[in-house]
């Protein structure tokens, strides 16, 4: 379901020319890039991973149940991922999806922020203490059904399930850089503590040269 729109354009400033951990080659609608990664405390499950844990297609095992293809972010730990060929713009709906792995009854939020430059964010707010309006704003809470070998479509907002932001709340057009940081009103238990970041995918894109 991503609608790619065929036209060009192109934790501080980010270096387009400086080497990043990067994804196999080929246009998609997931991150392509991992930029930096700042772990809170009780962080560790899924680092040995990196970065290809939280690049290309989410994996969500089925049934509703949590992925254990993520890594873990910590208390306010946060981690900076790029779009290399497709980048996020703003079109009708919905324009960018994160996957977590909840399962009903267990959340661990997170704030999404997004930047075209890699230096100015924009983040949409995220009620993290508000439980009993689902958490408003926040990632990490919608479950995740898309995997990469069942077919459903992980730029569909409705049948591949995880959170979904729109650009236009932010009054921005465009984004290429996507920060999540853990919200720390989560559990902090083990090395598997916060917000498990399992993927990224463009809804709404445009090519980038």
């Amino acid at each position: 379901m991503l609608l790619l729109l065929l036209a060009c354009t192109a934790k501080g400033p980010v270096d387009d020319t400086a080497p990043a951990d990067t994804a196999p080659a080929g246009p998609d609608p997931f991150a392509d890039a991992l930029i930096a990664f700042t772990p809170g405390d009780n962080a560790g499950y899924g680092q040995e991973r990196m970065p290809d844990v939280v690049l290309g297609s989410p994996e969500a095992p089925g049934g509703g149940a949590g992925s254990l293809d993520v890594v873990s972010l910590g208390r306010e730990g946060e981690i900076v991922l790029a779009f290399t060929d497709i980048g996020l713009v703003d079109g009708p709906g919905p324009d960018l999806l994160v996957f977590e792995n909840p399962f009903p009854g267990f959340y661990e939020t997170g704030e999404v922020a997004v930047s075209e430059d890699g230096e100015t964010w924009s983040a949409w707010p995220c009620a993290a203490d508000d439980p009993d309006g689902g958490y408003p704003g926040c990632a990490g809470v919608g479950v995740v059904y898309a995997n990469s070998e069942n077919g459903v479509d992980a730029t569909d907002p409705e049948a591949a399930g995880g959170d979904a932001f729109d650009l236009a709340e932010l009054g921005l057009t465009r984004a290429r850089f996507v920060r999540v940081r853990d919200s720390g009103q989560n559990s902090y238990d083990g090395t598997s503590g916060g917000f498990d970041l399992d993927a990224l995918a463009v809804i709404n894109g445009e090519a980038l040269e």
